[in-house]
């Protein structure tokens, strides 16, 4: 990885590097985003789909969205490692990395394998449905791959725009920094996302849940605020995850839905919406008023510090928020609680509106709950870490 990216400090830019200077964004920054984009959308409506009319067909609205995004990530960096590569007088050779014989910017490679490994897990995931029909758990085989495909084209987009952002000045810096928070909220969604069957509502009295995130949020959140160095870049971040998961909530339930695929356990007549959000965003302003204070304070010092009082504060607000969630107050459109599967049997505690202990004993609880604190301080340090390295990539 020596030649992977250009960790040269800030002001010692490799005279190729300076040479190569962005004065606007490409088309292919702009393809990549709405690749993202595109993903999201489908993923999320793909969710609702199985949630409210079960897997009718490959073809789906909803699929077809998740794929745009292989496609248009390949497109836009196939091209760009081809031009990169063939063209001698290209401006990017110089703030390019080399791969295989090829060059090209160090996120083109990323979100090129994430493009390709989503068209891949296609065939795969229609075979395991007919297979083994609809899918009981998030996380098989054929929706890993695709997962990985996903965060590798959104991470890859990340690491696009961040080099043109270190390489930027000015208004322009200033657009690709917002550009950089959006996918950034992209990334954390992503993760989150990935093990919604641990965050559900009725797991949030849990110590199991709070252990999850300690694990997946503090580590991204810590990386882009400090690759972005936006004053308030947690909270930016955040709150466009919350935007964006709001919109869902809202808008999908305003469509029609009648199940397709048996059993039918609770009678559903319009789009299933995701859960709300997760109030990250509370936590995430604390973040970021605690920035300033801590700047001469040690890196471990200032995880320690950060790592605590995010989950500290994430606890406090998600805890009370969870009773009001399994109220009869929530069941409205705003909170949209009131919808679930129609494959969810009336036995379930998501129907029962009851919460499910995932620790036998108040001493498991305990323990578990301080594994999760420790895990936020050490997640915390690599997310400064990574952040840190970020910072340096020019290429």
């Amino acid at each position: 990885m020596a030649h992977a990216a250009s960790t040269a400090p800030r002001g010692s830019v490799p005279e190729a590097a300076r040479s190569a200077a962005p004065t606007y964004i490409p088309w292919f920054l702009w393809c990549c985003v709405i690749a993202t984009t595109s993903a999201v959308i489908g993923g999320i409506w793909d969710i609702s789909w199985h949630e409210s009319i079960g897997r009718d067909s490959f073809w789906t609205p909803a699929h077809m969205f998740i794929y745009a995004c292989g496609v248009l990530a390949g497109i836009a960096c196939g091209y760009l490692i081809l031009a990169t590569t063939f063209d001698r007088n290209s401006p990017l050779r110089g703030a390019s990395v080399q791969m295989w014989g090829f060059r090209a910017p160090l996120g083109a490679f990323i979100a090129a394998w994430g493009g390709v490994a989503m068209l891949v897990s296609a065939p795969f995931d229609n075979w395991w449905h007919n297979a083994y029909g609809l899918d009981v758990k998030v996380l098989s085989p054929p929706h890993v791959v695709l997962i990985l495909g996903l965060m590798a084209v959104r991470f890859g987009t990340l690491i696009l725009v961040l080099g043109w952002m270190n390489r930027a000045s000015g208004a322009l810096r200033t657009r690709l920094e917002a550009m950089f928070l959006y996918i950034g909220a992209l990334v954390v969604g992503l993760l989150v996302g990935a093990f919604m069957e641990m965050t559900n509502r009725v797991f949030m009295h849990g110590a199991r849940f709070y252990l999850v995130i300690a694990i997946i949020v503090p580590i991204t959140l810590a990386a882009v605020v400090r690759a972005s160095g936006h004053r308030w870049a947690a909270t930016l971040t955040m709150g466009i995850l919350t935007t964006i998961n709001l919109l869902f909530v809202w808008i999908l339930p305003l469509f029609p839905a009648t199940p397709k695929l048996g059993p039918v356990y609770h009678q559903v007549t319009n789009f299933v919406p995701p859960d709300f959000p997760l109030l990250l965003i509370i936590p995430s302003i604390l973040f970021d008023l605690l920035r300033p204070r801590l700047a001469n304070v040690g890196e471990w010092g200032r995880s320690v510090v950060q790592g605590l009082a995010f989950l500290g504060l994430f606890l406090a607000v998600q805890w009370p928020f969870a009773n009001f969630l399994l109220s009869s107050g929530s069941r409205n459109w705003v909170f949209g609680t009131g919808n679930v599967p129609y494959f969810t049997a009336d036995i379930s505690a998501l129907v029962r509106n009851v919460f499910i202990s995932t620790e036998p004993t108040a001493v498991a609880f305990a323990v578990k709950l301080i594994f999760a604190f420790v895990a936020a301080v050490i997640s915390m340090r690599l997310g400064f870490a990574w952040g840190t390295w970020m910072q340096r990539i020019k290429r």
